[in-house]
């Protein structure tokens, strides 16, 4: 019989009270004296409604630089990681677990794509795995994006394992749960897997042979933490670019990092390059003509007219990428057909009956991610709830384009969030636990 939603599950002797989890997000927390109230106000909400397991988006390992977006937070320094206990305690006060995702952007960070924040920092240079692929050369030579790599020696390599680790170590003694390798969407570990970008002649050649590192590193660091990461296929990258990760490719790498002691995999398809694949659905036309985000895109892409190109760029995808209800289902499944550990599924799932439909076949759990921006006590709508239970997010990427002017992620549709506003005025997310009262719900 297929688990339900409700039932209990283990990740790496971690029980979770149910297989639902808040899929990792950007926060834009950052690590300002406001960070940890941001993260918390972000966060408690799915814990508090009932999800088992909260994903803190990535937080990059190594500064400066190797941020992928405005305001993303740090996890670099002991003093500010210590801090994060107060996060972690919040989330274990509602019986939930929490993940925190370990990241550095290598070639796709901020010091790549942002022209103010390249202007600011000009002697920044980006973490490489190799030199940049052909392709991106020529948008370097256009103008478009600004590169000035340094490619990693092998002892380099090791130290940025070590970097892993050591957050890693800071982050379970402030209470985290699960350490989770962002190794997808183009970050440096997607870099080092990826045949288009590593292109290297030691060790790493074989960009595995990194994660297994990282596994390592935090393993000698941090004992039998539960352990998991993305996994990439390009199976949407564009005709004629390559060479890149099948999906048959992604289920041997599930196959090795089982072997290496991950104890949970997240199977995710993709492109080599930052696109609309990563997140499906409409052109986010609202975000791109609000007036109020334009000094902020203009910044970020180099002036009005890169601003527009971007804008152009970006309806040109939402033509090639349709939103597709659980896109990574189907390679979810054959991964968990190899392997014996939880696979977890995440991107486009929208209603309880997908949920239902995927448990049991095609994943172990099911992560919700964007849905969460308009509705971050979601969980009590779709625990206990019948198939027909759908999330009110539209598809409409409005909440993701203003990321990129350092706005924080949030929905901005205004029907979007009239009909979550009515659903909350319903009682829609009241969700009592032991110890709670009414006045403790409505204030949150």
């Amino acid at each position: 019989m297929a688990p339900q939603l409700e039932t209990p599950v283990e990740i790496g002797g971690l029980s979770l009270r149910n297989r639902l989890y808040r899929a990792p997000l950007l926060e834009c927390a950052g690590n300002g004296p406001d960070a940890v109230d941001t993260l918390i106000a972000d966060l408690e909400p799915a814990a508090a409604s009932g999800a088992g397991l909260v994903c803190q988006g990535a937080t990059v390992v190594r500064g400066p630089g190797g941020c992928a977006a405005p305001n993303m937070t740090y996890v670099d320094d002991p003093a500010f990681v210590e801090e994060l206990s107060r996060l972690t305690d919040a989330i274990h006060d509602h019986g939930a677990a929490i993940a925190i995702q370990l990241e550095h952007g290598g070639l796709r960070s901020l010091e790549t794509w942002h022209h103010g924040y390249r202007s600011e920092h000009p002697d920044l240079q980006q973490l490489a795995v190799s030199q940049p692929p052909r392709a991106l050369r020529v948008l370097d030579r256009l103008g478009l994006l600004s590169y000035d790599p340094h490619v990693l020696s092998t002892d380099e390599v090791y130290e940025l394992a070590a970097d892993f680790g050591r957050s890693a170590k800071w982050a379970t003694e402030a209470g985290y749960d699960i350490i989770h390798i962002a190794g997808a969407n183009m970050g440096i570990v997607h870099q080092f897997c990826s045949p288009f970008y590593n292109r290297r002649d030691d060790e790493f050649a074989d960009g595995v042979r990194f994660l297994e590192l990282v596994a390592s590193e935090i393993r000698q660091r941090c004992g039998d933490v539960p352990l998991m990461t993305k996994v990439p296929a390009e199976s949407a990258t564009p005709p004629g670019v390559g060479p890149h990760l099948s999906e048959a490719d992604a289920m041997k790498i599930c196959e090795r990092l089982e072997k290496a002691g991950f104890d949970a995999l997240v199977p995710v398809t993709g492109s080599v390059i930052w696109d609309m694949s990563i997140i499906k659905g409409e052109f986010p036309g609202r975000a791109w003509s609000d007036e109020g985000f334009s000094a902020g895109y203009s910044e970020a892409f180099g002036g009005p007219l890169r601003r527009r190109l971007a804008a152009a760029a970006t309806w040109l995808d939402s033509r090639l990428y349709n939103y597709e209800p659980a896109w990574n289902s189907g390679l979810c499944r054959r991964v968990r057909e190899r392997v014996d550990v939880p696979v977890l599924a995440e991107g486009g799932i929208r209603t309880r009956g997908e949920i239902d439909a995927l448990l049991g076949t095609d994943c172990d759990l099911v992560g919700l991610g964007r849905p969460f921006y308009a509705e971050p006590r979601l969980p009590a709508r779709l625990l206990e709830a019948p198939p027909e239970t759908a999330v009110v997010c539209e598809n409409c990427n409005n909440c993701t384009v203003p990321q990129a002017a350092g706005e924080p992620g949030v929905c901005r549709t205004p029907a979007v969030l009239a009909e979550a506003g009515r659903l909350r005025k319903a009682g829609a997310y009241d969700r009592l636990q032991s110890g709670e009262s009414a006045t403790q719900v409505d204030d949150s």
